[in-house]
């Protein structure tokens, strides 16, 4: 009987000692997230070219500085549970290749995407090698050395997306399919004065969503309902401005408009487009 009392006794402070030990690993919050990373993407409906009624490829740009395209930009720096969409886009090119990324070709203008890039060259974009000048406390004279500067988030503050606007006459709706999306950096001269962005490469789109669509981003209006990179952006909810329309001469708006005038240019295109979705129905 001792024997049997002690051993339900060291049993019961066991039991104890245990229930009251934290877990190894801590969870952030009351819940576990896995609704994003076991999401798959709904795939486009079938359109054929025979119900494409209606069709206008543009080029808009999407500036992280607006308020409404913030969830894009932060977190600068990559957290535990949330990445800025340039830090997505580098990891899965870089560590997960599950992008495909493709060059801008011989004089810097297609977006095409028929000049894929290997490995190493997306390694030597985004990670350039650069020479820094400094002065040698020995010597007292300059010294050149060449360092990696790796390109990080804060710097790219503006994308740029290639999109279709389509009517299908079959289900009698109007489609806005995102074709690319571009990464544009800030480019300053040996000064540090601001001189533009340069472009990096275009990513497919389509392809892209299958990656897109398990990270998550932040959004504002409830936390509860997780949203991931492809539905910030089938959703619609960002703000961005016309560059490009297809026409005639293959030319851009800043060709032959610069400051107010190429924005009232962008409205005037984005105005028409509404305007010829708006015709379509009778009221």
């Amino acid at each position: 009987m001792k024997k049997i009392s002690f051993s339900l006794l060291a049993l019961c402070l066991f039991y104890f000692s245990s229930a009251q030990r934290p877990p190894q690993t801590q969870l952030n919050g009351n819940y576990v997230k896995e609704h994003i990373l076991t999401k798959f993407n709904i795939p486009y409906p079938y359109l054929r070219e025979a119900d494409v009624m209606y069709a206008k490829r543009v080029w808009q740009v999407i500036d992280l500085r607006q308020k409404m395209n913030h969830p894009l930009y932060f977190p600068i720096e990559p957290g535990d549970d949330r990445l800025s969409l340039f830090d997505v886009i580098r990891h899965s090119l870089l560590v997960d290749q599950s992008m495909i990324a493709f060059g801008l070709g011989p004089i810097d203008n297609d977006d095409e995407f028929r000049y894929p890039l290997s490995h190493k060259q997306i390694d030597s974009l985004l990670n350039p090698i650069v020479e820094i000048t400094y002065q040698s406390l020995n010597t007292e004279e300059d010294t050149s050395e060449y360092v990696p500067n790796p390109i990080t988030s804060d710097v790219i503050t503006q994308y740029k997306i290639k999109e279709d606007w389509i009517f299908d006459k079959q289900r009698s709706e109007m489609y806005v399919r995102i074709i690319g999306i571009m990464p544009m950096k800030e480019d300053y001269d040996d000064e540090g004065t601001k001189r533009g962005y340069r472009e990096l490469f275009w990513l497919y789109y389509p392809n892209a969503r299958y990656t897109l669509v398990n990270y998550p981003i932040f959004n504002p209006k409830n936390g509860a309902l997780p949203l991931s990179f492809d539905d910030y952006f089938q959703k619609r909810l960002f703000a961005s401005y016309i560059v490009k329309e297809e026409n005639v001469y293959n030319r851009s708006i800043l060709s032959y408009s610069r400051g107010v005038d190429a924005l009232l240019e962008a409205e005037k295109i984005k105005e028409e487009l509404f305007r010829t979705e708006h015709d379509l129905w009778s009221y």
